[in-house]
């Protein structure tokens, strides 16, 4: 095994290539959010299992994002979810962490709890493991709240555990941009 692990140093390059340009990517859709936000004098929070804070950090590796983001909570466990969130316990026992019923309970609560105007949920299957035929890996769920409208989504990534975390962090933004561009303060 060399210095790059299993990968030869052409998968290796291209690896890197991946991950610069995706870095690159979730850069430039971040400054369009805060264009957005701030433009508005709106605030955004985000409620993070699968990516574990990656939103959070995507948002606040731009200066001067205290402006418009207000706070990003990981809630990875249920019991986080529950305590933090105030997703029910019979959601989750019933539909599981990985449900369209859970990221709406987190999204609203995380829009109501942290008293902003934008919020973004997250909740999936980054793998390796976890899958099931049910709920695949790269399977993630996503909450947004801009003001009262609510909408949650779900998409199926591929790649290893990073590349479906980057995807979902590149995802989420995007699509609290276009929900931005139309809706109405």
């Amino acid at each position: 095994m060399g210095v790059w692990g299993d990968l030869d140093m052409n998968d290796f390059l291209l690896e890197v290539n991946y991950y610069a340009m995706m870095n690159q990517h979730l850069a430039a859709l971040t400054q369009k959010l805060a264009a957005q936000l701030s433009q508005n004098e709106l605030k955004i929070c985000t409620a993070e299992s699968c990516t574990g804070g990656l939103i959070a950090k995507t948002c606040t590796d731009l200066a001067g994002s205290s402006d418009w983001f207000d706070r990003g909570l990981v809630t990875y466990s249920n019991q986080a979810k529950v305590e933090l969130l105030g997703v029910s316990a019979e959601t989750l026992q019933h539909h599981g962490a990985v449900s369209q019923q859970t990221v709406r309970e987190m999204v609203q609560g995380a829009h109501s709890r942290c008293a902003v105007d934008v919020a973004i949920a997250v909740t999936g299957i980054a793998g390796p493991g976890g899958g099931s035929t049910e709920k695949p890996v790269g399977l993630v769920w996503f909450g947004f709240a801009v003001g009262a409208d609510i909408r949650c989504e779900q998409q199926l990534f591929s790649g290893n555990r990073d590349q479906i975390r980057m995807q979902s962090t590149a995802y989420a933004l995007s699509r609290i941009i276009d929900l931005l561009d139309t809706w109405k303060t």
